[in-house]
């Protein structure tokens, strides 16, 4: 039985995993103080959560993280299922970044010092864009 995952898929997989899961499990027991600080970037951005209480946001993330980092690094996950999720979840993230002030220099896509912790989200975006496009053009190779 063929695993639905690639060999040139092993080194990229277990990374972006490992970085999610452990941002999942991190999160797990955040503060009240911490839980409302991530909320309120979210809310600002997407003003749909403001109804949302801090804490079931912050569970609520890090259950998707933890979700996904597992996806990722669990081999019998379809890669192109991975990877869809990758790039949806990473999505959401670079919105983050480029609606909210002071996480790019004015007028550039160019980050600033504060928004240096959310440049991973453009590579986890192209690691997951990678997979599903990898995934779908599989039979014309």
């Amino acid at each position: 039985m063929r695993l639905p995952i690639e060999l040139r898929h092993v080194a990229p997989r277990p990374a972006t995993g490992a970085f999610i899961l452990d941002s999942g499990l991190s999160r797990r027991r955040v503060d009240e103080e911490t839980a409302a600080q991530l909320h309120g970037m979210a809310k600002n951005t997407y003003p749909g959560l403001e109804r949302m209480r801090p804490a079931t946001f912050v569970r609520l993330l890090s259950t998707g993280e933890i979700t996904l980092g597992a996806a990722l690094l669990l081999p019998f996950v379809p890669t192109v299922v991975a990877g869809a999720g990758l790039a949806a979840f990473s999505s959401g993230l670079l919105g983050l970044y480029l609606r909210t002030p002071g996480m790019r220099q004015e007028g550039s896509l160019r980050l600033t010092r504060e928004g240096t912790a959310l440049a991973e989200d453009a590579w986890m975006l192209g690691i997951g864009l990678g997979f599903v496009v990898d995934e779908m053009t599989r039979d014309t190779r």
